[in-house]
């Protein structure tokens, strides 16, 4: 879990590690379902001995209610992240350079390797889709769906591109 989401949640009120589960999971929708609770914890102790975080006991035996509020030093990594113009870089991933990889060493037709590429990825905008269309209109979490959408449709189309490029090859043309 990325450190600057969770103290962006954080920004607006202190919360409960569970309470800040919950709110992670109201905004990302679906993305959230996935989130392990144990890695929501991790990082909020990563964060506090980083500086960023101060806890606080709720109740005087309740060990387990802690309150976890941004210090100074977190409410300035957050606006440093929040105005940080950022993108991924253009990367190759790994499966693109296993597809060329396999191609030029002769370890696999690269055909077979897109259309099973392609097959995944068909899965998973299906899931997108379907994940996106039962969120509210206008929502975060139907923002940030659309974006995976969005991705996973270049990405075919990239797989589009690498067919032309080796059906004729193939073929012997």
């Amino acid at each position: 879990m990325q450190q600057e989401v969770v103290l962006a949640m954080l920004a607006k009120e202190p919360s409960h590690g569970y309470q800040l589960r919950a709110r992670l999971r109201d905004a990302l929708g679906p993305l959230g379902d996935a989130m392990n609770a144990g890695q929501v914890y991790v990082t909020l102790a990563r964060l506090e001995r980083a500086g960023l975080l101060a806890v606080s006991e709720e109740g005087a035996d309740r060990s387990d209610r802690k309150v976890y509020a941004l210090t100074p030093k977190g409410q300035q990594r957050v606006a440093e992240w929040i105005a940080e113009v950022a993108w991924p870089r253009p990367d190759l991933a790994e499966f693109h350079l296993k597809l060329i990889a396999a191609a030029a060493a002769g370890l696999a037709d690269p055909l077979t390797i897109v259309d099973t590429q392609r097959r995944e990825l068909l899965r998973r905008l299906r899931d997108a889709q379907r994940a996106a269309m039962a969120e509210p209109d206008r929502s975060d979490a139907a923002l940030l769906l659309e974006g995976i959408v969005l991705r996973l449709q270049a990405d075919l189309r990239w797989l589009e591109a690498c067919e032309k490029n080796w059906t004729p090859r193939r073929s012997g043309s």
